[in-house]
């Protein structure tokens, strides 16, 4: 891969030219098992990373100019540090790595000019955190190629910070995390107010992860996820009148339940509940994989796409077919939308010997019911954020 990357990189930006060697790093994609919507709600979260993700390759240059190009998108982005860097919706993809470059140029790290090209493997909008690949991805180049000196869970914050604020999608931290922090064959165990983390090892014996892309497209910035962030916001001022919490996800269910009716507005009561009662779903299903008991892990998938469509309602008619499908085919424990919503993934957990029945069976219905062809994939749990060999 990073060979051919390389010859594509000498024909876009041409070979022998400049001095500097062509670094070639590597960010995967992510997939959430459970607990959604919950990380900028002080939650518990249980991603993986994804053996797909984002290249970058990158050299520098003797001037200011920094080209970005992506061979998964025509558009071809020029930025000059002698100038501001602002966000330019026309700039669609470009506007990821251009925010990291702000950032790294603001906390005054002497940047030069690059080249640059990106190479992705994640279905664009599926829910399975492309933007935050390219981000992270992004920001440990850079760290890299300029000695910049931080570290990891900085580089982490840092991605974060500029899709809240360069982006504007007021997102949590579980995204850019486990894109960072990922672990061959673990799922990440964190703490979104703390940000403490345990790995749990994925050892699903006879079933496999498998993840059905509804090719639905959504983008963050124009769905209601930033509402969702503020109905929540307005459902804990209500509850802190009453009790001590700085998070939803800091009440149990039985504090959540003496004072609900204390949210006055029953759709921030309902996104509150969700909160809560998926907070305590993480912490039962990683006691379940602890224990093997992959089936009782499946059924609190299921619960959690209820209530991610029922009670939080960022679910849509693709995702709850997929889901529907799934859970119709012999062999299926769990069946989840995951990410954001309104579009993108449902993650899947599957009985090796039922996987061609849940190929055929789901796509066939899938096609039949929402006119969409979806695309299946076994999911394999891989590292996080690291430099690629270029040879």
């Amino acid at each position: 891969m990073t060979d051919r990357l390389v010859q594509s990189f000498n024909e876009y930006y041409g070979s022998g030219v400049m001095s500097d060697k062509i670094m070639c790093c590597f960010a995967p994609g992510r997939v959430n098992l459970i607990g959604e919507h919950i990380d900028y709600n002080g939650g518990c979260v249980f991603p993986c990373a994804l053996d797909m993700g984002t290249y970058m390759l990158v050299r520098k240059r003797k001037d200011s100019m920094i080209n970005l190009i992506s061979l998964n998108m025509p558009l071809k982005v020029s930025i000059d540090l002698k100038e501001d860097i602002i966000f330019n919706p026309v700039d669609t993809w470009a506007n990821y790595p251009k925010g990291i470059i702000r950032y790294f140029k603001y906390m005054g790290i002497d940047l030069c000019g690059m080249d640059i090209l990106y190479y992705g493997n994640i279905p664009n909008g599926s829910g399975l955190s492309s933007s935050a690949s390219i981000e992270v991805v992004t920001a440990y180049a850079l760290n890299e190629v300029f000695n910049a000196g931080l570290s990891l869970l900085k580089l982490v914050q840092l991605s974060q910070e500029v899709e809240q604020r360069f982006i504007g999608v007021n997102c949590g931290i579980m995204d850019q995390f486990a894109v960072g922090f990922g672990k061959q064959n673990t799922a990440i165990l964190l703490d979104c107010n703390t940000l403490a983390y345990e790995y749990v090892p994925l050892n699903p014996g006879n079933y496999r992860i498998v993840i059905c892309n509804s090719n639905k497209k959504r983008g963050l910035s124009d769905s209601k996820y930033n509402e969702r962030r503020k109905e929540c916001e307005n459902a804990l001022i209500n509850l802190q009148k009453h009790i001590d919490a700085k998070n939803l996800c800091d009440l149990t269910i039985e504090e959540f339940e003496a004072f609900s009716e204390a949210v006055e507005d029953p759709v921030h009561r309902r996104r509150a509940q969700h909160a809560v009662y998926e907070n305590a779903r993480v912490k039962e299903a990683v006691s379940l994989l602890n224990a093997d008991d992959i089936a009782k892990f499946g059924e609190l998938m299921v619960k959690s796409h209820y209530s991610l469509s029922e009670l939080y309602e960022v679910s849509c008619p693709e995702l709850d077919v997929l889901v529907d499908e799934a859970l119709k085919v012999e062999g299926t424990l769990g069946a989840r939308m995951t990410g954001a919503g309104f579009g993108g993934c449902t993650v899947n957990i599957v009985r090796e010997t039922s996987i061609e029945d849940f190929i055929r069976n789901v796509s066939l219905n899938y096609e039949k019911r929402a006119g969409l062809k979806a695309d299946i994939y076994i999911a394999v749990a891989g590292d996080g954020v690291r430099a690629a060999d270029n040879s």
